[in-house]
Formats: C-alpha cells, structure tokens, sequence
C-alpha cells in the first residue's frame, strides 16, 4: 500500500478540525511523512442509536488518514458501554444492557459510512468491536494492568475532582473504564488515537499503558467539540441533544437552521469541508454585518445536508424549509394519524398524535403557545376538539400531524 507523505497535504489535514496532538505536531508529521503505514483508530461506545455532527469532524479526519493510504479502525465500544464512561458526568452513567447495545450500533457502520469508505477496494475502513478482547480478559489480567497505575493518577480526573468537592460517591467501576479503553490501543497495537477534547485522559491513559506494555509511541489527536460560546454547553451529545447523521433531509436542515448564529462557524469549521478561503470571506461578513447569519445559516444547512444526501436533495429540502417558515404554508408530507372519536381533550389528543408525551408536557406547550390546530394557536387546555379528516395539527415550529 503505498502512503501519501506530501508535507501540503499533511498540514492541510493537521491544520483543520484538530486541537491539540501528543506528544507534539512536530512528531507526528515526522511519522506521517516516514512512509510508514500508522493504525489509526476513533473509538465510538453506543449509548444511543445515532452518530451525530460532533461524530463528523473525526470522520472526516479518519477518512483523511485513510486517503494517505493509513490503515484506520472505527472501534465500536460495545463492551466499554456496558461499564460507562464517566467523562463529564458527574453522577454514574446508567448501564446498558448487552441487547440495547446490540440495537443501538447496529447501524453505524452505515451512518459513518457517509463519510468513511468502508468498501475500498485498495485500502477499506475496518469496523471492530472491543468486546473481542475485553470480554476475554480474566481478573489476573485485569489485575496487572491495574496495578500500572495508582489511585493517585486516576482521581485526578476533573469530573472525579468535582465530584468530590460535592461530596458525591465515585465508584470503582468508573476507575476500570480509562483503564480498558486504553487498553483497546494495546489489543489493536495502534499508532494514533483521535478523539473529542473531553476523551483526552481516557486516551493518554492508552498512551501509558502503550508504553508501559509494548514500548512503543502512541499519538493523541484531540479534536474540537461544537459548544456554544455564548452558554460553554455543548451542541452534541448522544444522551442529550444532537443532530442526528441519519436525519431526514428536511428535518436536517430545519434543525441546522435552528442552531444558534454565534455557532455558524464553527460548524463549518468542524462539520464540513466547506473552503477555509471561502469560510473565512463569511466570517468577516459576519463580522461586518454585510452578510445577514440566516443566509449564513442557509449555506451551512446546505453544505451539511449534501454531505448526506446529495446536492439534488439539500436543494429540495431548502424549498421545503422556505416553504414552511418563508411562506407559511404546510410541509409537502405531513405524517398521517388515524383517530377513531368523535371529539378528544386537547390534551388526550396531543398524547395521541405523539406531538406530547406526558399531559405535563402538552399543558406546557399549550402554555407556551407551541401548539396550532389548522393554523390556530390553542391556548385552552381543557378545550375538547373535534376530531375531523384531514385536520392538522402542529407542535412547534416543525412537527405536524395530519388526521384520518
């Protein structure tokens, strides 16, 4: 396999979607440009059943690596899920049972897939799961590879530091985790390792354990995770909220163009390879105000949606959007509900339709004035409404519902 080493095409990859490397830039570019073939994997546990745009940006720096003729992985952490990772969380991560994870990762081979080219014929994407070793380590193993680090340097973890301060329990288990994921580096004899900023322990503890087992260098690419800079709360996260890379096109594009402006860039940036030249002739309109942010906007949910579906698709799905929020009309397909009554509380209705999940919920949409019934606001929560054909139905400013 022969490995692209052009210094321009490594800086280009190093320089974009990239936050911090170790042991340095400097070594790891020699490494790239020594001709040799570098095992470079992402690991993804599946605590939910979608990959989202935070999923992206190591995607496209995996399929980068790939292009140089690298050898990459995309490591499913099936066995890690069932431990749970206790990064940024400052109780213990609920357990997931062996079949919900099953269901969860079952298609993400296909969602990365948009991305990384899992059928190459010369150099394809390798998809393994870390329950082929993990599961077979005994407890004596479990021991000596325990023994290669103290409590010292595992309580040092900030999410355990403040736990701590809040005088909240940390249990053992959540020590193992940095532990085995690290160990996924030794079991796959890796050379690289690319991760979000908040995996930065749980790989450089991977790092030690490569060095301490095998005596060999293992770089850490850190990458930047999508936050708003205006709350510090990040935009994606598989057990809170995400845009989903297995979206309907339209839903796609109306929930980019509902993300907040101050975070356009960025997404750019970090969620497409969108031309830095070009990027950076929006941003200083952005900053000048010659460049209005939902045009901005418009062009990233167009930038994002081609990603997944194609040019002819973004297109449709852009008159969609103008169709409904522009010019006020109903979406081309609304989902279709088969109701037998004559009349319901707007409350049981709402249940019905799944545009509410609890009557808490629909009483507080209601409140909020989130909810239309054939272009009407309802306010009335005890307001019974006749059930008719074809009558519509709308929680805020996406969801719709058609009776039959």
């Amino acid at each position: 396999m022969r490995i692209v080493t052009d210094s321009k095409k490594i800086e280009e990859i190093l320089g974009r979607g990239v936050d911090t490397i170790y042991p340095s830039r400097e070594k790891l570019e020699t490494a790239l440009k020594s001709g040799r073939r570098l095992v470079i994997y992402y690991g993804i546990d599946p605590t939910a059943s979608h990959l989202h745009l935070g999923h992206s940006t190591n995607l496209f720096l995996l399929e980068k690596f790939r292009e140089l003729g690298h050898k990459i992985i995309l490591l499913i952490g099936d066995f890690t899920a069932q431990i749970g990772d206790p990064t940024g969380k400052f109780t213990a991560r609920k357990a997931l049972t062996e079949s919900q994870i099953l269901e969860n990762w079952k298609t993400y081979r296909k969602q990365a897939g948009k991305i990384l080219d899992f059928r190459s014929k010369r150099n394809p994407v390798e998809m393994k799961r870390n329950s082929q070793w993990l599961s077979k380590l005994t407890m004596k193993e479990i021991g000596r590879l325990a023994s290669k680090f103290t409590h010292g340097y595992m309580i040092k973890r900030s999410m355990f530091q403040e736990r701590l301060r809040r005088k909240e329990e940390i249990y053992l288990h959540e020590f193992l985790y940095p532990l085995l994921q690290g160990y996924d580096s030794v079991a796959m004899d890796v050379d690289v390792e690319v991760g979000g900023t908040d995996q930065t322990f749980n790989m450089l503890v991977g790092r030690d354990l490569m060095k301490i087992l095998k005596n060999k260098e293992k770089f850490v690419i850190t990458t930047p995770l999508l936050v708003n800079p205006k709350t510090g709360r990040k935009l994606m996260s598989k057990t809170e909220s995400f845009i989903a890379l297995d979206l309907p096109q339209n839903e796609m594009y109306g929930k980019i163009m509902a993300l907040p402006d101050e975070v356009i860039i960025d997404c750019f940036k970090l969620c497409t390879e969108f031309s830095l030249k070009k990027l950076g002739k929006i941003e200083e309109g952005l900053r000048q105000k010659s460049i209005n942010p939902r045009e901005a906007k418009a062009e990233l949910a167009q930038e994002i949606v081609k990603i997944y579906y194609g040019a002819k698709k973004a297109l449709l799905a852009e008159r969609e959007f103008n169709k409904v929020f522009k010019e006020k009309k109903l979406p081309s397909r609304i989902p279709e509900i088969l109701i037998k009554a004559k009349s319901l509380n707007i409350l049981d209705l709402l249940i019905k339709t799944k545009l509410a999940s609890s009557k808490a919920e629909a009483k507080r949409l209601l409140e909020q004035k989130g909810i239309k019934i054939d272009g009407k606001v309802q306010t009335d929560w005890k307001k019974v409404i006749e059930i008719k054909k074809d009558r519509v139905l709308q929680a805020g400013k996406r969801r719709f519902v058609k009776i039959i």
